[in-house]
């Protein structure tokens, strides 16, 4: 029930959120706006339902340090597309055909903030925080991870492979991020620097979902699983690898914290755990 309640509430400002841009799709200074907004109320509603079910101080999202976490996601996140992204334009396979524009780069800036804020949230602070608390954080990282990558199914452009390459590279790696540090803050910088690095720069598929008009007007051919072929650079092979690469490094610094969950013990409450673990 907590769960459930801890998710609706979280789901409920990112359906408000979206509706809202919808509404203002093709206006970039509102979508920045509403964007930007939908990104800071999202962890308010977060610790005021976690407060409520919970009965603890929401550390996960605690303001103090999150600037310079949200800062260190950012680098790991923009650092990982960069490489990516020159390892496929050195085979030929991304070409820049010109500049895009900056007002569809400011829009992508808000549209992006409230996606990796809003999904963290879902998928890393509750989905996988609660599980982790009860079956552990190995099973728990690859339950929450192939949950997330299905999700993209839905996407306009999926495919099967994308959704798949999702679940290894993002959704194991992002909900390792949380592992190590204990806070969402970090998840939530990665994942937004990767998707605007993406298509707010770049101006490549996100996630087989259209959003590609950035600062950059770009081409790609080639092989699929260089390029990712219509899902994006998500489902290239060079993303999986980097992927896994920065997962494997999160965890291990995960058990080297002590941060690793075994599965739950009787008497054994998730959340007293994650306060624990957080201090």
């Amino acid at each position: 029930m907590r769960l459930v309640k801890q998710l609706l509430v979280v789901a409920a400002v990112a359906l408000v959120g979206g509706q809202i841009a919808a509404a203002v799709d093709g206006n970039a200074a509102l979508t920045l706006v509403v964007g930007m907004v939908t990104a800071v109320l999202a962890p308010l509603a977060y610790a005021w339902v976690v407060r409520r079910t919970e009965h603890r101080a929401p550390v996960e999202v605690a303001t103090k340090g999150a600037g310079a976490a949200v800062g260190r996601g950012m680098l790991i996140g923009f650092a990982m597309f960069g490489a990516v992204i020159a390892n496929i334009a050195f085979l030929g396979d991304y070409r820049i055909d010109g500049f895009g524009s900056v007002a569809g780069a400011l829009g992508l800036l808000g549209f992006m903030a409230a996606a990796a804020v809003t999904e963290e949230l879902l998928f890393r602070g509750v989905l996988f925080r609660i599980v982790e608390g009860r079956i552990g954080t190995w099973a728990a990282l690859v339950l929450t991870a192939l949950v997330f990558g299905l999700m993209h199914l839905a996407n306009e452009h999926a495919t099967f492979w994308g959704a798949i390459a999702i679940a290894i590279e993002a959704g194991g790696m992002l909900a390792a991020a949380y592992a190590a540090t204990r806070n969402l803050w970090v998840p939530i910088g990665l994942h937004f620097a990767w998707n605007f690095a993406e298509s707010g720069i770049f101006g490549t598929e996100v996630s087989g979902s259209g959003a590609n008009k950035g600062l950059l007007e770009s081409s790609m051919s080639g092989s699929s699983l260089v390029t990712g072929g219509e899902f994006g650079p998500e489902a290239s092979l060079y993303t999986v690898v980097a992927g896994v690469t920065v997962a494997a490094s999160f965890m291990w610094l995960a058990r080297r914290r002590g941060n690793i969950m075994p599965a739950r013990r009787r008497g054994v409450d998730a959340a007293a755990a994650t306060a624990t673990l957080s201090r």
